[in-house]
């Protein structure tokens, strides 16, 4: 049987544990069973999620911060919780900082300085391939860190960002959609995925909606404490009001607008994109479209059938219009007018 190591990653934003072996015919059968497995061509390596589980049956063990590295972790969550920071903000800067102390958990955290910072993005942030979205995590944990916490002498101002990726959004046609949201039998799932896509939801806020947040008398969705903790409201699609009606009859949903298998509780997230998946599966398309592509093409068919970008801004809840300009790189209104010189040859 070939040697087998693992190494703890963190794949796309997700931490993932990936097993390394010389290719055996045997182990990637035994390999592929195990559940949440995915091969990374570009890691070469399987992966799966980093849990308890997978973690004991693969005997690792999880290098840790010191024992002050701990302690001032905590003292960063007790000052992000009293700031009224959202749950995941405190889960993704408190897990920033930790990776960042774990590398230096030989140091002292008074001894650290802005040329560690330049070292852990080095030999840690780069040597791992992590992208850069991960690396301005870890610079707006440090900064937020040093500044709050630290009276330090580290220069907050000089700690450096990556450079932004120009990555475009992925925007489905309108008839692709069309077919993905009409393919679903199942009425629960059917409504949300054409509710993702008629309000331009996150998965976080579809979840999070109640039926009194559906105002069918002035035809509005009320979205409660949203990204970056705040309310905003969008118009609500005549069609998909009668779509509710419909799924309200016959689920009867208690406290959730959506809710899970048991009453009250609200659906699981994480099961979203399997339902996704499965419309993907029946109308045969094989792109990798996640449920954000959805909100990504209902901002950009409002845009291209000529809805003014400050108002889609506003029904996103973007904080600056900056966010929402990505999407006139997208819209083809424009670029379809334009005749290439290759047809008058």
């Amino acid at each position: 049987m070939p040697t087998i190591t693992t190494k703890l990653i963190r794949y796309k934003g997700e931490k993932r544990i990936a097993i390394y072996f010389e290719k055996n015919a045997e182990l990637i059968q035994r390999v592929k069973k195990l559940e949440g497995i995915r091969w990374s061509s570009t890691l070469k390596a399987w992966h799966l999620p980093d849990n308890e589980a997978n973690r004991i049956r693969f005997k690792i063990v999880e290098n840790l911060p010191s024992a002050e590295g701990l302690q001032q972790i905590e003292l960063f969550k007790k000052y992000l919780l009293s700031k009224r920071y959202s749950e995941n903000t405190i889960k993704t800067y408190s897990e920033a900082l930790k990776s960042f102390l774990t590398f230096f958990r030989d140091k002292k955290v008074s001894e650290i300085d802005n040329q560690d910072v330049i070292t852990y993005n080095n030999e840690f942030v780069l040597k791992n391939n992590l992208s850069s979205s991960y690396q301005n995590q870890i610079v707006n944990a440090i900064k937020l860190y040093f500044s709050s916490i630290q009276d330090r002498k580290i220069e907050i101002e000089k700690i450096h960002r990556p450079k932004s990726e120009k990555k475009l959004p992925n925007v489905l046609s309108k008839e692709e959609v069309k077919l993905i949201l009409e393919v679903h039998s199942n009425l629960k799932h059917k409504t949300m995925l054409s509710l993702i896509y008629s309000c331009g939801l996150r998965c976080g806020e579809l979840v999070a909606l109640k039926p009194i947040h559906i105002d069918s008398k002035r035809n509005i969705v009320l979205i409660k404490n949203a990204k970056g903790r705040k309310d905003r409201i969008v118009p609500l699609s005549p069609k998909i009001l009668e779509m509710l009606r419909e799924y309200y009859k016959l689920y009867k949903p208690i406290t959730y607008l959506f809710e899970g298998q048991n009453a009250g509780t609200p659906y699981d997230e994480r099961s979203l994109p399997q339902v996704l998946k499965q419309a993907l599966k029946k109308v045969g398309i094989t792109k990798p479209v996640t449920l954000h592509w959805l909100r990504h093409s209902y901002a950009t068919h409002l845009l291209e059938s000529g809805t003014d970008l400050r108002y889609i801004q506003e029904l996103l809840g973007h904080n600056s219009s900056k966010t929402t300009e990505i999407y006139t790189h997208v819209s083809t209104k424009s670029i379809q007018q334009i005749k290439s010189p290759f047809d008058d040859l």
